[in-house]
């Protein structure tokens, strides 16, 4: 088999990264593209610029509003639908594999979003979340954080790509609220209605207000209260 120990350890790409900045490329398109002075992750056959993005996508405002002036651009965000861990040892033998019990979501692009709440405003821009199962490796060699207690991960491996969302303007984001135009609603009961976590649902809800899809209306004993914007309150 080949070394896991040669992957995150020494290389800044994982091989989660790899696979969807080919896959994305396309025939007849290349990855590593030059564009108004960056390195975009790879180009398509008709000429959009592609970035796959695994963790936040603060990193990548500036890059994006210059890319975007002259260029289509589109964000890749994988949303891992399930992981299964594999662990190593020093010398590079597997000592057990497991799934993980925690699924993604849709929700979790609110993760990424949140240091960037209006990338989704700019224009020439879209972001495709790839709903993706994933093979985490592990190695136990004491060089890792003390929360994994010296374990630390050396690789993600795209294993199945199930679909993706394609989200191409603002509005697009409003099918992650989970009520009817006029209705109205706090965090916690936008939480429960959608199932997500409460903190998931605060990311949510600031971003979107951000964009401007949200508005306060006012509170709820010591809740705030949204509503879509523009839309009449729902007199209860």
């Amino acid at each position: 088999m080949s070394d896991p120990k040669l992957s995150i350890g020494t290389r800044k790409e994982s091989s989660l990264h790899r696979s969807l900045k080919f896959q994305y490329s396309g025939t007849g398109g290349s990855i590593e593209y030059a564009a108004s002075s960056y390195v975009c992750d790879a180009i398509t056959e008709d000429g959009e610029l592609i970035e796959v993005q695994t963790g936040s996508f603060g990193p990548l405002k500036e890059k994006i509003k210059k890319l975007t002036k002259e260029n289509r651009v589109k964000i890749i965000h994988p949303i891992i639908n399930l992981k299964k861990i594999e662990l190593y040892n020093a010398e590079g033998e597997l000592i057990r594999s497991r799934k993980s019990p925690i699924k993604g979501k849709n929700w979790d692009l609110f993760d990424a979003l949140v240091y960037a709440p209006l990338l989704p405003k700019i224009k020439n821009l879209s972001i495709e979340l790839a709903i993706v199962d994933i093979i985490e490796k592990r190695i136990d060699d004491g060089t890792g954080s003390w929360r994994r207690k010296g374990v630390r991960i050396i690789d993600r491996v795209l294993e199945y790509w199930h679909s993706s969302l394609i989200l191409k303007k603002p509005k697009d984001y409003l099918q992650f609220v989970p009520f009817a135009g006029k209705e109205c609603f706090t965090v916690t009961e936008m939480a429960k209605k959608s199932g997500m976590k409460r903190e998931m649902a605060q990311k949510a809800i600031y971003v979107l207000v951000k964009m401007q899809l949200l508005e306060k209306t006012g509170k709820k004993g010591r809740a705030f209260v949204y509503k879509v914007k523009g839309t009449k309150k729902k007199q209860g």
